[in-house]
């Protein structure tokens, strides 16, 4: 999939990371938990540098919990805290906190051997847009604080946000690279939401969405439209049963595709097939 996607607010929120990563102590990505490697904007590594980092995988509820666990022991196998947040319901966001108080504790410490008073941590939470930062926001603070939305590119401004006494947050608008050099990357992200609607094919995106069911959770297609499917079923075969158990058929019986595809797009977007991870943690 051939996608490029970067508007002008990505490229100041760009210049905004870099400007204000002085007033930092700790960088929080956020990831989705679906889609672990191709959520992470390869930028960042660039921008942060030397600055504590912990990685927080959001959308837990909507990602395979087996396959979740297995992403935190690769992280981990790595030197990376990572954890498993969902910020709909609040699970696992006191972790958040946490995380980034022990990952400040060499910091705190050294101002404390200095005899100096600590101050507030003061975190940033970056990652790629509709990751969920603005609704982790709010549950962290405990009110809207942020913008939130369905749609990327909600955040387009800088804004300081109390967690308390000793947590300062400075949240930031989502950031994707200016080009999606690996189709298998580009393809996670379409299907998960991070890219607009508009600028890439929605019908090789759904069949390549059904390929890859087929190879990883056949059963959730059998389950959700009761299609006989198997590893050598055709993805086009696949949308052509579905189609018809949906009554997707344009009079004179034809098939339609592309309302079918919409159907598939829809349905895994909401997490009506199930909680699904489209990426496999790499072989150790």
């Amino acid at each position: 999939m051939d996608i490029q996607w970067f508007p002008g607010h990505m490229t100041k929120a760009k210049r905004l990371i870099v400007d204000q990563l002085s007033l930092v102590d700790v960088v929080c990505e956020l990831r989705d938990a679906r889609i672990p490697l191709a959520s992470a904007n390869p930028m960042l590594d660039e921008l942060v540098k030397k600055k504590p980092r912990v990685i927080v995988l959001n959308k837990t509820d909507m990602a395979d919990p087996v396959l979740s666990k297995q992403w935190v022991d690769y992280f981990q196998s790595a030197g990376i805290q990572a954890l498993l947040v969902d910020s709909i319901t609040g699970k696992g966001l006191q972790q958040v906190k946490a995380a980034v108080r022990q990952a400040a504790k060499p910091m705190l410490d050294k101002w404390t051997s200095k005899g100096l008073r600590p101050r507030a941590i003061r975190m940033m939470i970056v990652g790629i847009p509709n990751v969920g930062k603005s609704s982790l926001i709010n549950k962290l603070v405990g009110k809207a604080k942020a913008k939130t939305g369905d749609k990327p590119g909600i955040t387009k401004g800088k804004q300081w946000i109390s967690l308390g006494q000793d947590i300062e947050l400075l949240d930031t608008p989502g950031i994707l690279w200016p080009k999606f050099d690996d189709p298998q990357a580009a393809f996670c992200l379409a299907a998960t939401g991070a890219i607009k609607d508009e600028v890439f094919d929605r019908e090789a995106l759904g069949l390549k969405l059904i390929e890859t069911l087929i190879r990883q959770a056949p059963d959730r297609l059998v389950k959700r439209y009761g299609v006989n499917v198997d590893e050598t079923t055709p993805p086009e075969e696949v949308l052509r049963l579905i189609a018809t158990r949906r009554g997707c058929i344009r009079p004179g019986g034809v098939i339609d595709q592309e309302k079918a595809i919409n159907i598939v797009l829809r349905e895994f977007k909401g997490g009506e097939l199930g909680a699904l991870t489209l990426e496999l943690p790499p072989a150790k």
